[in-house]
């Protein structure tokens, strides 16, 4: 059961997207940001940790999931280093995940020599 949750919000959450950049003269880089900040202001309420435990990956790995990281870390790292904590504690917090992204990014640009269209 914890696939079907993980798969109905994850895909929800593309849906949502696709709707978006469908019906609507959104950019993909402007709908992306706005899924960012919609996951930094529900994560900074608490409020996206329920929809974690609830559907797990499907909620965590979309972009909305990255923007609960950034701001958890950024709360994190305020409380532990005042104001500073506030420029710093997001990219400690995403490090891992970005790192990850630049390494495969290019990995795959190696492997599958991309063209431009």
């Amino acid at each position: 059961m914890e696939y079907v949750k993980a798969f109905c919000v994850g895909g929800g959450i593309c849906v949502i997207a696709q709707i978006l950049m469908d019906k609507t003269k959104l950019t993909p880089a402007r709908i992306l940001v706005s899924f960012l900040i919609l996951g930094v202001i529900l994560g900074a309420f608490g409020l996206y940790d329920k929809l974690i435990d609830f559907a797990g990956g499907g909620a965590s790995v979309p972009l909305p999931g990255f923007g609960n990281t950034l701001a958890k870390a950024a709360i994190e790292e305020v409380n532990k280093e005042g104001l500073l904590g506030a420029f710093t504690g997001g990219v400690k917090g995403a490090a891992g995940g970005i790192t990850a992204a630049i390494i495969f990014g290019y990995l795959m640009a190696i492997i599958f020599n991309p063209k431009s269209k």
